[in-house]
């Protein structure tokens, strides 16, 4: 049987089993179906691990030299679609070692002194990792221009106020998307500070205990960009708290994109009819002609729910296992590497839908005035005629009940009539009743009041760049 490890595709890592792994086991544990997505990370973390251990005297110059040529060609042929990857060599780590060794004889077996398997995929899924947080940066930095540039063309555009579904305020539609745009800033915030902490290094942690290897650590974090180390050998193989971290991230943003996406389905419906989306946004019906359904929104609202279970699902992955690592760990990648996968084709296509809305004004000021929304404003113009606000909104209260007997909006009552509910009630009131009176009286910091709008959207836009 032959010493080297790499020589036995049945025995990947060990000349200690008398019998090759079945069938059944080798296709049950295997990863590199999934996993050799992290070979460029695999790779680039290697090359740092090489010129670390040639820096040390650990190997020689020559080692390095034919490492980093035989890594040069495993990029040309993996790129080119001509790697050939083994499922007898389990994953994406020992396929590259197994064929750099081939390419380049000793020095590929010497490679994987001082390291494990354990501290080399640790590290290989934070480097992948990191670069995809800042891919997502940069789209959540898309979605949110998306949304500030549509809110500028709407910050005079009355809309309908919910709370419970009910028509509460008028706001106007800038002042609404805003929202989601704080929601999303704060994803960001989220996804830089998460950031912070995938970017440690566990190379050098080796199997759990560390190495008696004179290796250089720090020399490896920097060469590779990473802020700082893990500084526990056990914890730096063995956790994946930034995982399940990253996971609830992607949960929460999945969130706000499935709450907006929930809206814009709601506003292109006949019953809202406040917005449209591009034909290139829908689908049509097999059976009805007239139908342009929303289904990009309508799926991105469904796969939320596909994020939200890989959440859960990391969760329990890790809630069980006993120091140091165990092949549980295996399962991290497959809802990690989806979640990625979902939220960045989510919020590409969300900006460029977005983008892409057509706001009808009239229909949302229509449902604005079938709601009685400026009933509170009666009741504060009432406050500052010096009743207090439980009195005035028992006044307002009985004065919407007979509107709505009348078929009529409080800003369509007679003067006398509104007197009748209260004396104190002036022809001035009618500017308070009107939607645009209301609109501009929301003149707090945050409130719907254009100028405030404009304001926002402008420190947005300065944020934003």
């Amino acid at each position: 049987m032959s010493a080297n490890p790499l020589d036995n595709k049945a025995q990947a890592w060990s000349a200690l089993f008398s019998e090759p792994m079945s069938e059944l086991v080798k296709r049950y544990t295997a990863s590199v179906g999934f996993d050799q997505r992290l070979w460029r990370a695999d790779i680039e973390g290697s090359l740092a691990h090489a010129e670390m251990l040639q820096a040390q005297g650990i190997i020689a110059a020559q080692d390095l030299a034919d490492i980093r040529r035989g890594m040069a060609q495993i990029t040309e042929e993996i790129e080119a679609g001509r790697f050939d990857w083994q499922l007898d060599l389990e994953d994406v780590h020992l396929n590259i070692e197994a064929r750099l060794t081939q390419l380049v004889g000793d020095a590929g077996k010497r490679l994987h002194t001082g390291r494990s398997r354990n501290d080399q995929v640790a590290t290989d899924v934070r480097l992948w990792l990191r670069a995809e947080i800042d891919g997502l940066a940069e789209l959540l930095l898309q979605m949110q221009r998306a949304l500030v540039e549509l809110a500028a063309r709407h910050a005079e555009t009355v809309m309908p106020g919910f709370t419970h579904l009910q028509v509460a305020q008028p706001v106007s539609f800038a002042h609404h998307l805003l929202a989601y745009v704080e929601m999303f800033a704060r994803d960001a915030e989220r996804l830089a500070d998460l950031r912070r902490r995938v970017n440690r290094l566990p190379l050098g942690a080796a199997a759990l205990a560390g190495t008696s290897y004179p290796i250089d650590r720090k020399r490896v974090a920097a060469t590779l960009g990473f802020e700082g180390l893990c500084n526990n050998s056990l914890d730096a193989v063995s956790d994946r708290d930034f995982a399940l971290e990253f996971a609830a991230f992607s949960s929460i943003c999945m969130v706000h994109v499935s709450r907006l996406s929930e809206e814009i389905v709601l506003w292109m419906s006949q019953n809202f009819g406040f917005i449209d989306l591009a034909d290139r946004y829908c689908t049509g019906s097999s059976i009805m002609p007239q139908k342009r359904n929303p289904d990009v929104a309508e799926l991105a609202r469904g796969k939320t729910g596909r994020v939200v279970g890989h959440l859960m699902g990391l969760l329990t992955l890790m809630k069980g296992q006993p120091l140091a690592y165990n092949k549980d760990n295996q399962e991290d990648k497959e809802p990690l590497f989806d979640s990625v996968d979902t939220l960045r084709d989510t919020l590409r296509i969300m900006a460029e839908m977005v983008g892409g809305i057509t706001v009808k004004p009239e229909a949302m000021e229509r449902a604005a005035l079938r709601g009685y929304a400026t009933a509170t404003d009666l009741a504060d113009y009432l406050v500052q005629q010096g009743l207090p606000f439980r009195d005035a909104h028992e006044v307002v209260a009985h004065a919407v009940k007979v509107a709505m007997q009348m078929g009529q909006d409080l800003a369509e009552l007679p003067l006398a009539t509104l007197q009748g509910f209260h004396p104190k009630i002036g022809p001035e009131v009618f500017e308070r009743l009107s939607l645009r009176g209301s609109l501009d009286s929301r003149q707090s910091i945050g409130g719907t009041a254009p100028v405030q709008v404009h304001a926002q959207i402008d420190a947005h836009r300065a944020r934003l760049g």
